[in-house]
This record gives structure tokens, sequence and C-alpha cells, in this order.
């Protein structure tokens, strides 16, 4: 809406220009805001005071120009008023406002939908744990986040493609094989003495007692050398598929898994190490291999290769963000765990350095999640195997509750997930409160149908009964969907969504309580049922970009 009204002002910008009123020698950015109060309008903007300094006049004189051009406004503008130092508020029409309700009905699923991405390529990656255990619920926060605005991208008209990184290479890869090679000969009751830096949960065992079932104690007679590479690729395997059953299940899935072994495998790192030495942008010293990654506002260099000849996971992300621009990517976005906040300002340099602008790449931090029960907190821990994993989660208190609760806060502020309200059915849990609100217009269409009516099409519908201040309330706030859909995309704040949807529905049960949906009055009924269908639209696809059902009934 608040485009309608800024082509509104710019129509009266340039019929004061014409008559002479205004110089307007550039075109103003045109900023339309909601007044804090209701009362005063539906729109507001300062225009009148960002047009002083050029004008060379008084805002408030600005103002009562543009006033004058913005009466009626086609028939849309029922009033404007200058107010303070030179504010323009804005009240508009009923048909204004009911003639847009329309346009909900008729677009559906499309409701919501935008074109302010400009189909610009994005590439996002998230979750990207390493293939050495469960995901745990840190990484659930960061997959439900990672999708959800992976949606709201799409849906504000970016073309967007998802990834995982696995990081298939390096010494966690090594441990997680020993560890399964010496739980397997401790199953097979040889003594063994098992490292404290090697995983300890009990799916290393799980994987070992696979590997009996299928080989028995055929790799007893190897050393540990021989026997490493088939237990680091059997363990890597069986965790990785356990990662993606998990994660299907979340209802997360990717549009490719990029396997960093590739990158040595095709040669990628060695011809970005070799690029970047070309540039003089790396160097030697210690017997390491750094980069000069202080001179792109790093706050100092960063080792590459070690002096033992290992490659850092550094190395290989080099290599990795280069192939993503590669790929045709314009944009690439990647969400970390918090404890990763200093790897952003590295990979910012290495953008630089391969010769992109450093802001076509954008991290996302992920802080930690804290489970609480009974108000106790639950620990976790990755090797001793005390970490409550994202599948333990989803069983206990579902996939709805636990993806609405990953989003109902900034990604970058510390979580509390309280696990007793998330099993609640009651208003305090939040996700049951809206999912309430959805399978409550259902029952209604219900009780409608029942008795012979059904929803009108919107060529078809009255809306001249609705006339309530709540039910204008309502229309106003769906009708605000499609900007809190752009202001997340381009903020890459998914949750405004969950925000949104509770104020929405709280607007609704509100009024549900206190006014009858299905009357005696046929033409009212109509109007009504139609604004609870464009509601129940709202809803719906407000939900679907969090990746939450719908019920119809609860």
């Amino acid at each position: 809406m608040k485009h309608v009204i800024e082509q509104l002002v710019l129509s009266a910008l340039g019929k004061a220009k014409n008559n002479g009123d205004l110089e307007i020698v550039k075109e103003p950015e045109i900023v339309i805001e909601k007044p804090k109060d209701p009362k005063l309008g539906d729109f507001s903007t300062n225009l009148a005071m960002t047009l002083a300094k050029p004008e060379r006049k008084n805002p408030k004189v600005i103002a009562e120009v543009i006033c004058k051009y913005l009466k009626n406004g086609g028939g849309q503008v029922e009033r404007v008023e200058m107010a303070g130092p030179g504010f323009i508020n804005l009240k508009m029409t009923r048909s204004f406002f009911l003639s847009r309700l329309i346009q909900v009905a008729e677009s559906g699923e499309d409701f919501g939908n935008s074109m302010v991405g400009r189909r610009q390529k994005v590439l996002v990656e998230y979750v990207s744990a390493n293939p050495t255990g469960p995901l745990h619920v840190g990484h659930g926060r960061g997959a439900a986040v990672g999708n959800a605005l992976c949606n709201i991208l799409r849906k504000a008209g970016y073309d967007i493609k998802s990834e995982y990184y696995v990081n298939d290479v390096g010494n966690q890869m090594n441990i997680l094989g020993r560890s399964t090679w010496l739980r397997y000969r401790e199953i097979l009751q040889k003594a063994v003495e098992f490292p404290k830096d090697h995983y300890q949960g009990d799916y290393i065992k799980d994987i070992a007692r696979e590997i009996i079932d299928q080989h028995g104690d055929e790799f007893l007679g190897k050393s540990g050398d021989e026997a490493l590479p088939f237990f680091r690729e059997y363990a890597a395997k069986w965790v990785l598929d356990g990662i993606k059953t998990d994660l299907k299940e979340f209802r997360v899935e990717f549009d490719g898994w990029f396997s960093e072994k590739t990158l040595y495998e095709d040669d990628s790192v060695d011809n970005a190490l070799g690029w970047l030495r070309e540039k003089g942008f790396v160097y030697d010293k210690d017997g390491a291999v750094w980069l000069k990654s202080s001179a792109f506002q790093d706050e100092k260099d960063r080792v590459i290769v070690k002096q033992n000849g290992d490659r850092t996971y550094f190395c290989s992300d080099i290599a990795y963000h280069q192939n993503k621009i590669h790929r045709g990517n314009e944009k690439l976005i990647d969400l970390f765990g918090a404890d990763h906040h200093g790897y952003v300002p590295r990979i910012q340099a290495v953008m630089e350095a391969l010769g992109y602008n450093r802001d076509i790449f954008k991290a996302l931090l992920v802080q930690f999640v804290s489970l609480k029960r009974g108000g106790e907190k639950v620990s976790m821990s990755t090797r001793s195997g005390e970490f409550v994993t994202l599948k333990e989660l989803v069983d206990e208190v579902g996939v709805d509750a636990a993806r609405y609760f990953f989003l109902s806060r900034s990604c970058d502020s510390h979580l509390d997930f309280d696990l007793e309200l998330a099993k609640k059915e009651t208003p305090e849990n939040p996700v049951f409160y809206i999912q309430y609100a959805h399978a409550r217009i259902c029952n209604v269409f219900l009780t409608a149908q029942n008795k012979g009516i059904a929803v009108p099409a919107g060529s078809e519908v009255d809306l001249s009964p609705l006339v309530e201040d709540e039910e204008f309330a309502l229309i106003k706030n769906i009708l605000a969907f499609p900007e809190v859909v752009e202001k997340s995309a381009l903020a890459l704040e998914v949750h405004r969504i969950s925000h949104y949807l509770h104020d929405l529905v709280a607007g609704f049960h509100s009024y549900y309580n206190r006014h009858r949906v299905v009357t005696e009055n046929k033409s009212l009924t109509l109007a009504r049922l139609f604004l609870l269908q464009c509601l129940r639209i709202t809803i719906r696809n407000g939900l679907a970009l969090m990746g939450i059902s719908a019920p119809e009934k609860m």
C-alpha cells in the first residue's frame, strides 16, 4: 500500500511543479510511514521537511502545497492534513482498503509476492555442520532461519539457491574414523584406550555395531592406519545420511550439497592460492603460508597452510567462495554460528582480494540456544555425548513448535527455548495461538457450509457491510503483509514474520470474540466470510514462509 501512497505523493509533486508552486529540481526520496497514533491517519510522510532545503521554503508552507494537490487523490484520499513541523498525514477512504482486500483473495498463495529482489541470483549457505555427529538444537536454529530466509527471499523476487557445505576433509574426519575404529575394537572385546578428544556419543557405537553386522571382525587383523580410510568414509557417510534425514523431517531441503573434497580433486584450492600469490596477497613466513588479509580490513593476516603442510579450513573456504561466484551467484549469504563471528572479516577480505566487491558477501550470525525444562537449563556438549539432538527436540515438541520458537527472535539474539511452553496447547504458546486462529476460521467456514452458505468470489462480494473499526483494523493488517515480506527480505530478518502473524491473529481473536460471522443478515455474513477468507490466506502464507503447517482442525 505504501507504494500506492508514494505514487499519489509523486503525482501531487508533479502538479505542484507544473503549476509553479514548487521547483522540484530533483525527484526526492519519499518515505511513507504509519503514524503512531491511528487517529492522525493511515499514512504519513516527512517529505515537506526533506524538501525544505532544496526548495528554500518553510516545511509547513511546502506541506500545505502538497496537501492541496493530495486532496481527493483520485477518490482514494478521505482527508489530508499538515501536522507539527511539516508532517503530512493521510486518511484513506474505505473503498481504498476494500478494493485491495479483493485482490488478496484473487492472489491466493501469491499474496505477499513482490519483485523487490529483481531476480538477483543469491546463494544461501546454512547449517553446514561438520559430518562428525548428529545435528544438535543449535544447528536446528540455523536450519530454521536459513530455510525461512530462503522462503522469504524467494517470495520477495530473488532467484534463490540453498546449499549445505560438507566439511569432509581434515583432522576432524580422521578423529571420527579413529573413534569408530576404537569402538569397533572395544565392542569386539578388545581392550582399547579411548582418547578424551575423540567423539564419545552413543552414535559412534551405533556405527561400529553396524560395521560389525556387515563385516564381522574383518578389520581386527589390520593396523589403525590400514583400517582408518574405511572407517572414516563409512562413519562420515553414516553421519551425513542421518543429517539429511533429520533435516528432511524438519522440512529443510537443499538445492545442493557441496563437498569440500571436490575443491582438492579439481585443483580449485591450488588454483585460488596460485592466483592470490601472483597478485602478491599470499606470502611465506615461519614455514607457513599466509594470506595478507590485513590489507583488506581484517585485523591480522591469516594462516592458510600450516607449517606441517596441512591446509586450514580457511584455505578451502577461499576456493569455495570463489567457486560460488564462478557459478553465477551475484550475492552470497552465509549463516555462521555466533562463535564464528571472527570469520566474517576474513571472508570479506577474501572477496576483496579475489577482486570482488566485499559487499557481495553477507554473513548472519546465529546465536546460541539454551534449552529450559522446568526452569533448569539442559546442558549440551558435542564430544561428550550429552547434547540434545535436533531429532530429540522435534520428537518432544514437534516440527511446528520447534521451528516457530527458533524463528521467534532475531537470529543474532540468544534464545531460551522453553520446552514446556512449546508443548502447551493454550494461547500462551504462540505457535498454538496462531494455528488455532487458522483452525478457528476453517471451522467458521464449515459452519457456513452446513447452512448452505458459500464464501463469495471477489467479483461477487459486496463489502459495504464491513463498517466496524475492528474490521478495518484487520483489513489494514492483512494488507500490510506484502510490506512485511519485503522488509524481512531486505533486512534479512526472518523473525518479523512471526511477530506480524502474532499481532494479526491477536486482532482476529479479539474481533471474533465480540462479533458473530455467520449472522441472520446475509449480506453482512458474506462480507465477513470474505474478510475471514483473506485473513486465512494471509495466515497460511505467513506460516508457509516459516515452514509451519496451517491445520484446519485442532
